[in-house]
């Protein structure tokens, strides 16, 4: 198992860890503040730094039955037992985690104002797409619901992070906002991310602390998906 730092702090930048393991899918650590690839948003990247100051680059990660394994460029890795620290690429986490918060924004501003649901959705740094049931949709919309992302950020509203237990959590109204629940039945603790006011879901994604470090938000594109869902594509200044 690893404890995932980032859990509750998106924020926290460099860590200390032990390795427990070492094979061909890569390092797993006792405790990683690296995000590994999951629910549309990529993994971090970074440094591992050993003991005698070795630098090992981490191009991925995935996770895997509660193990996070942290890929390595080249042969060369730390050994079993050793202790390592780590640094995570902060320009591109960030990026990642103000495209993450907006697309949470998008799916909070359309579900407060339209009730349509999310059908599926993916983001790279500073640039997502979110696909919603949602027939009425059309192209001419976009620059209202731009003006109101952009509200929204001007708001500064906080975003808070907390975990509850599987029952506690799905006593919350609407707390899946996509069409089909996506969360295992063996999770039995869930991670909640709450929006002040727009938007609160279950996520276990990285994301900012208030809406204003989202920055000014650019709805790019617009596709028709067939069958009443539309694709909204979203980018960051």
């Amino acid at each position: 198992m690893t404890e995932r730092l980032y859990t509750l702090d998106s924020y926290l930048r460099e860590f200390d860890a032990e390795v427990v393991s070492s094979d061909e899918r890569g390092v797993v650590l006792d405790r990683s503040a690296f995000y590994p690839q999951g629910g549309g948003q990529p993994s971090d990247r970074g440094t591992l730094v050993g003991p005698g100051g070795e630098r090992f680059t981490v191009t991925g990660l995935r996770g895997y039955e509660g193990a996070v394994f942290h890929e390595i460029e080249g042969p060369a890795r730390p050994a079993v037992g050793e202790s390592v620290h780590g640094v995570i690429d902060w320009e591109r986490r960030f990026r990642l985690m103000r495209t993450h918060t907006a697309m949470h924004m998008l799916s909070g501003v359309i579900f407060k104002d339209h009730s349509a649901q999310v059908t599926g959705g993916n983001m790279e740094p500073g640039r997502g797409r979110l696909d919603f049931e949602w027939p009425e949709l059309d192209r001419e919309m976009l620059p209202h619901l731009e003006a109101r992302m952009n509200e929204e950020v001007a708001a500064a509203r906080p975003i808070h992070v907390k975990i509850l237990p599987r029952a506690e959590a799905f006593e919350i109204p609407d707390l899946i906002r996509t069409k089909v629940n996506l969360i295992p039945e063996h999770y039995q603790e869930i991670r909640i991310v709450d929006i002040e006011g727009l938007d609160l879901q279950a996520d276990g994604g990285t994301h900012v602390a208030n809406t204003r470090e989202v920055g000014r938000v650019r709805l790019v594109g617009y596709k028709s998906k067939g069958k009443g869902n539309k694709r909204v594509t979203l980018e960051l200044d």
